[in-house]
């Protein structure tokens, strides 16, 4: 199994988070130029936070993300462990590297894909699919759109009979129609309206997520 982390959080696994992920709040997952004009970024993938894994899982709820950073990994375990939901973890199958997320250069692979690109993905559908009734799905934001990678997973997957609520992170920019655009591809699924934060929001997005009567 690929991907998939079963209730990362138990009884203080939450508090452990906090204290791990700070370490990945600088920058944003979306594309953007330090001060040398390349992207910022941090980590890859970031499957888990800390606490104890169950070896099985009867949650009907699933936190799906794409990271490019680590930054919108931090805000899935913490909206996971709110919830008491699986993870899994969205790989594109050639990582994205600090080159590739350099929006300033029109020759980068983000630049490149931007248009119409469902890049390879290392597992589409995750384990155990049909058994989750809802399914929040976690990216950054680029160029005003959920990450590239979101692309080949909404049209990969059916969403019928599933409640799905985006969210995403990003240096400034909000949600905008990224949730709506993803939910055209998908063609199915009852799509919510999401939410935006950003980097090492943790408190903020546990918040959310228990205010959504999941």
């Amino acid at each position: 199994m690929r991907g998939v982390t079963r209730r990362t959080f138990l009884a203080g696994g939450a508090a452990a988070l906090m204290t791990l992920a700070a370490g990945c709040s600088g920058g944003q997952d979306e594309p953007r130029a330090d001060a040398h004009g390349s992207a910022a970024t941090g980590s890859s993938q970031m499957d888990e936070a800390g606490g104890a894994v169950r070896e099985a899982s009867d949650a009907a709820t699933l936190v799906v993300y794409f990271s490019a950073t680590g930054n919108t990994a931090g805000i899935a375990q913490a909206v996971a462990g709110q919830l008491g939901a699986d993870t899994f973890a969205i790989e594109a199958s050639v990582p994205y590297t600090d080159e590739d997320l350099n929006y300033n250069d029109d020759s980068s692979r983000t630049s490149q894909e931007r248009a119409d690109a469902r890049p390879e993905l290392v597992q589409v559908t995750p384990d155990g699919w049909d058994g989750y009734d809802t399914v929040l799905v976690g990216y950054p934001i680029w160029w005003g759109e959920a990450a590239w990678p979101l692309r080949t997973f909404a049209e990969g997957n059916s969403f019928d009979g599933k409640t799905v609520v985006p969210f995403c992170t990003s240096t400034s920019s909000g949600i905008g129609r990224s949730g709506e655009l993803l939910a055209g591809l998908a063609g199915d699924g009852e799509w919510q309206e999401g939410e935006r934060f950003s980097a090492g929001a943790f408190e903020e997005a546990a918040s959310w997520a228990a205010g959504l009567g999941l």
